[in-house]
């Protein structure tokens, strides 16, 4: 009786080594498509959340038409290339393990694509302001204030986009990487 205790518990133990196993292959997959995408993210949102902070405090106080627009040029531009290294870092991550994954990656990349133009767009406008106008250039500033209140829906779309990584293996994988921890911040108007 002894001997077939042992062989139930051996086949058992050999079923639940099988099943993980096949779990661990998984989860290797995922922490490795982690890995990629989350490990460029933290000089990216570094580079965001300066962006951001500069936009931010050229709103307060007085600041010349020259700063402002230093700032807005800089921090756009800041900002467009960040979000195309993040759009990079999921195209070199490749197709997440996920059913769908190519749907997923695809829109999140587009999401991403389109996020960084707007900001590309935005540098322009600003970089077209004429400084020695203050008529004009508060006329600009208004315009890309108007822009920039477009921003908040491109966000949704991006997070949402994003969000679809989160989930079965993956969601646990990410959960443990440093530089995928946080979301981005939303950003400021300078014009506003």
């Amino acid at each position: 009786m002894n001997k077939k205790l042992a062989a139930a518990l051996s086949g058992t133990a050999v079923l639940v080594l099988a099943l993980s196993g096949c779990g661990d292959e998984g989860n290797e997959k995922a922490e490795r498509w982690a890995q990629e995408y989350c490990g460029s993210l933290q000089k990216q949102n570094k580079t965001i959340d300066g962006a951001n902070q500069a936009l931010a405090r050229i709103t307060e106080g007085d600041k010349s038409p020259e700063e402002v627009k230093k700032t807005d040029v800089e921090a756009f531009g800041d900002l467009s290339t960040a979000y195309k290294a993040l759009s990079n870092a999921v195209r070199k991550a490749g197709v997440p393990p996920l059913e769908d994954g190519s749907r997923i990656q695809k829109n999140a990349i587009g999401r991403l694509d389109a996020l960084s133009a707007t900001y590309a767009d935005l540098r322009e406008r600003a970089e077209a302001l004429d400084e020695k106008d203050r008529s004009e250039f508060a006329d600009g500033l208004q315009d890309i204030a108007g822009e920039m209140e477009k921003l908040p829906k491109q966000f949704g779309e991006v997070e949402k986009a994003l969000g679809e990584f989160r989930q079965g293996d993956l969601q646990a994988a990410i959960a443990g990487q440093d530089g995928c921890r946080r979301p981005s911040p939303a950003p400021s108007a300078s014009a506003a």
